[in-house]
């Protein structure tokens, strides 16, 4: 077994939240500091999902203490415990760099009720 199939094994096992762009995620990663191991969250708005299969990365973002945190986790990483979806998100674009130059209300996302559904298949339609 290669490192490929190892991979892709893991990632069959552990299946991440369903999230896209717009939402606003809880992330909570495992970090070591020394021989001890805790927990961190890092809560924020996804800005983007790109890469596919093993390779997939999202980026949040979130302002602390006045001040834009972006932050890009690898999505099937080991050191991600969970992600959780704290508000669903609606958005027409699939990039949202357009937050950076924003500060205060106007980075508010409009509010969708659950998770995105897939679209549906219109080819038998006629």
């Amino acid at each position: 077994m290669d490192i490929g199939e190892l991979v892709s094994t893991h990632d069959k096992e552990k299946q991440p939240a369903e999230f896209s762009v717009g939402d606003t995620v809880r992330v909570h990663q495992k970090i070591t500091e020394g021989d001890r191991q805790r927990t961190q969250v890092f809560e924020g708005i996804v800005l983007r999902r790109r890469g596919s299969g093993s390779s997939e990365t999202f980026t949040v973002r979130r302002i602390s203490f006045g001040e834009g945190v972006e932050r890009i986790f690898p999505l099937h990483s080991p050191l991600i415990e969970q992600i959780e979806v704290v508000q669903y998100g609606k958005v027409r674009r699939s990039k949202l760099y357009y937050l950076r130059k924003r500060a205060g209300k106007s980075v508010r996302v409009k509010r969708r009720m659950g998770p995105r559904q897939p679209k549906a298949d219109r080819s038998s339609e006629g």
